[in-house]
């Protein structure tokens, strides 16, 4: 398999930030997704996505950062295998995720992470339906901890694996004609299902995608 996008979280032709169709009118706000964002048009250096209180209110200045509508528009396809190296948030109400989406849905969602539930990744395939909570603990999931993200959007079964080990297979995939743009960004929970921050806590809440990629061109084992 060979490489096919190498992500840069400055460049302003990989990505568009601050905008999404997955935010109503293209945001900056998603109150009805139970989030506290107002998406920032900053890039994130690094790959160190924050989330910082705005003075006023309860909303949040998020980063999200996606391919969708940028120069090269990039979209992962159907056999691709997404890689990342991520440290996840040691703060309440943050809330990383990496995913995909078009067109109104195509979301396969490469893994979500709350801190109120301190071992526990999400990873859902919304397109054929199905979804994951993994507890990994034992694997070493924890508030600040480092990782390997693996995820093969198989035509018959999307693959996670962390820290190369296998830990859901749906057996459900997404089709033989799939594709979506990549989203990579921090929401703020506004505490109707996870805790949202609290009052008197940090300003700043942030997580890290160290390195993403995407290969292209092996047998779809999936």
């Amino acid at each position: 398999m060979a490489v096919v996008f190498d992500a840069d979280f400055t460049s302003t032709s990989q990505w568009v930030a601050g905008r999404s169709s997955a935010y109503p009118r293209m945001g900056p706000t998603n109150r009805g997704d139970h989030k506290l964002d107002f998406l920032s048009r900053e890039y994130c250096p690094g790959g160190l996505f924050t989330a910082v209180r705005r003075h006023g209110g309860d909303l949040w200045t998020c980063n999200l950062l996606t391919t969708e509508g940028s120069p090269e528009g990039f979209q992962v396809r159907t056999g691709d295998v997404l890689s990342a190296r991520v440290t996840l948030p040691r703060e309440l109400g943050a809330w990383p995720a990496i995913w995909t989406w078009r067109d109104g849905g195509n979301e396969i969602d490469v893994f979500e992470y709350h801190a109120d539930h301190p071992d526990l990744l999400e990873i859902s395939n919304h397109v054929r339906g199905g979804y994951r909570y993994w507890h990994g603990a034992e694997a070493g999931i924890t508030p600040g901890a480092t990782f390997e993200l693996r995820t093969l959007f198989g035509a018959h079964s999307v693959d996670w694996f962390v820290d190369g080990t296998l830990i859901h297979a749906d057996r459900r995939g997404v089709g033989a004609d799939w594709h979506a743009y990549l989203i990579v960004n921090v929401s703020v929970a506004d505490g109707t299902y996870h805790d949202r921050p609290p009052i008197f806590g940090p300003d700043r809440l942030g997580w890290t995608c160290h390195s993403l990629t995407v290969e292209r061109g092996g047998p779809d084992d999936g």
